[in-house]
C-alpha cells in the first residue's frame, strides 16, 4: 500500500470515514503520521470550540468578579476558585459521573456522556475560569487616565465598555491569554485518559500514538510524531494570536507594543 493510499484510507478515520480496521503489522511511518494526524482533528475540535465559547464566559466572569454586586462578585470568584483549584483530570471524572446520573433523569443529557460533548463542557468551563482570572487582572490594570478620558468625553454604560474598557482589557490581557490558549490545546490530550468514551473508537491523537506504541513496543516514534504535531499547532496559535495582538496594539508606537512570549506552565 502506497503512502497516498494510506492517507485516503486513514486520513479521516477519527471521523468515522475510511478504513475501519487499524493496521495490525508492518507499521510504516506514513501510517503513523496519517493516523495520529487524523486524531489531531479531535484535539483541534476540543481546543477551538472550548476557546471560542469560553472567551465569552471568561469576559462575563471577569466583569462579575469586578462588579459592585456582592452576589455576582462572590459567584464569579467561587467559579474561578473551583475550576482553578481542582485538577482538570479530576474534573473530567466528576463531570462524567454527573452526566451519567443526569442521563437517567432526562435523555437530554445522553450526548454529554460521550467525549465530543461532555469533555468539551469541562474544557469550556476550565478555560473560562483561567481566562476569567486573566481578564479580571487586566480590568484591574486599566489606567485610571483612560477612565478619566472616557468621563471627559461623556462616555458611560455600554458605549464606555465597548470603546474603552473591553479593548483595553483585551490589549493588557492578550499575551497571558495566548499562553492559556496554548495550554488548553495541550490539555485536550487528557480527554484520552478521562472516563468519557470515544464513539466507535474514533480516538484523538494520543489514542493512535498509544496504539502504535503498544503494538511496536517502541514509543520513540509515535510520541515524537505526536509532539511534532502539537509544536506545529502551537506555532499556528502564536501566529494567529500575534496578528490579533498587533491589531489590538495598532494605535501604539512600534517600540511600545507588547510582544507575545510563550511561557510554558510546568505546574498548573
Amino acid at each position: 500500500m502506497s503512502c497516498w493510499e494510506t492517507i485516503l484510507d486513514y486520513g479521516l478515520r477519527s471521523q468515522g470515514i475510511g478504513e475501519r480496521l487499524l493496521p495490525q503489522r508492518d507499521f510504516t511511518l506514513c501510517q503513523q503520521f496519517t493516523l495520529i494526524g487524523s486524531g489531531m482533528i479531535w484535539n483541534i475540535y476540543f481546543g477551538l470550540v472550548a476557546l471560542c465559547t469560553g472567551f465569552f464566559l471568561a469576559t462575563a466572569v471577569a466583569l462579575g468578579k469586578a462588579s459592585q454586586n456582592r452576589l455576582l462578585r462572590k459567584a464569579s470568584a467561587w467559579f474561578i476558585f473551583v475550576f482553578r483549584g481542582s485538577p482538570l483530570f479530576i474534573q473530567f471524572f466528576f463531570a462524567y459521573f454527573l452526566f451519567l446520573s443526569l442521563k437517567n433523569v432526562s435523555p437530554f443529557f445522553d450526548p454529554f456522556t460521550s467525549a465530543w460533548a461532555g469533555a468539551l463542557v469541562v474544557l469550556f468551563l476550565n478555560t473560562a475560569a483561567y481566562s476569567g482570572e486573566i481578564f479580571h487582572g487586566a480590568l484591574q490594570s486599566i489606567p485610571k487616565g483612560d477612565m478619566d478620558a472616557a468621563d471627559a468625553y461623556g462616555l458611560s454604560g455600554w458605549a464606555r465598555f465597548r470603546r474603552i474598557t473591553w479593548p483595553t482589557m483585551l490589549r493588557l490581557g492578550w499575551p497571558a491569554y495566548t499562553n492559556e490558549a496554548i495550554f488548553l490545546f495541550h490539555a485536550t490530550t487528557l480527554v484520552f485518559f478521562s472516563g468519557f468514551p470515544a464513539i466507535q473508537q474514533k480516538g484523538d491523537a494520543l489514542y493512535y500514538a498509544r496504539y502504535f506504541a503498544d503494538k511496536t513496543f517502541n514509543p520513540f516514534i509515535p510520541y515524537p510524531i505526536l509532539a511534532g504535531y502539537f509544536i506545529l499547532l502551537t506555532l499556528v496559535i502564536i501566529g494567529v494570536f500575534g496578528l490579533v495582538n498587533g491589531r489590538l496594539n495598532r494605535h501604539l508606537p512600534q517600540n511600545m507594543r507588547a510582544k507575545l512570549r510563550f511561557k510554558p506552565q510546568v505546574i498548573r
